[in-house]
């Protein structure tokens, strides 16, 4: 089932999600709806707050970046094989030179962004079937990593941009927040006016 994408500015966004158990209620399913979710609005990521639930849950399917030509071929094979659920994720330690680059948000529609991440993250995880991981991401893995955990520390790509580039984007996240965007993808909008 297609779940609708919370939308810049409802608070569940801004929660610290919870951890979760293998009993937690129903979790096959909502990992199947977010995945589901996540390929309708082609995303390659999607964190459990994006659709309201204030969990330590995400999905990442980088597979999208396998295709891109100007990353090196080690890259793009790792990338077309990076396809993860995690379930409450932790970052061991952070490593390397901190680099930009242009981030989006299926919660935040039609604002892209230049982001500065360290590029090696070293993690543990627990997977669906709630068995225990440790890996080394790199580039635009771990990239995709921090940008999804965190969700799950109700902290978004925007928190992360100058006071400038905030000022100039602010009207966007506004109009955003009241549905005022074209999403292909069904959201949930928290300041949209009922007519």
């Amino acid at each position: 089932m297609i779940l609708p994408i919370v939308a810049y500015g409802d608070p569940i966004l801004r929660k610290v999600g919870v951890e979760i158990d293998k009993d937690y209620p129903q979790l096959k399913e909502l990992i199947a709806n977010m995945k589901e979710t996540m390929y309708k609005a082609s995303g390659v990521g999607l964190a459990a707050p994006q659709i309201g639930k204030a969990i330590r849950l995400f999905l990442v399917d980088a597979s999208p970046f396998g295709d891109d030509e100007e990353l090196e071929e080690e890259e793009r094979k790792f990338l077309a094989e990076f396809n993860h659920v995690f379930i409450n994720p932790k970052i061991l330690k952070e490593e390397g030179d901190e680099w930009a680059f242009n981030e989006g948000c299926l919660s935040i529609p039609d604002v892209r962004e230049d982001v500065f991440r360290q590029e090696q993250v070293t993690i543990e995880f627990q997977d669906e079937n709630f068995e225990k991981h440790t890996m080394t991401l790199n580039g635009l893995a771990a990239r995709v990593f921090q940008h999804e955990f965190d969700h799950i520390d109700g902290i978004l790509f925007t928190d992360k941009l100058s006071s400038l580039k905030k000022r100039l984007i602010k009207k966007k996240l506004e109009n955003i927040s009241k549905g005022k965007v074209n999403a292909d993808y069904r959201m949930r909008f928290p300041n949209l006016k009922k007519k």
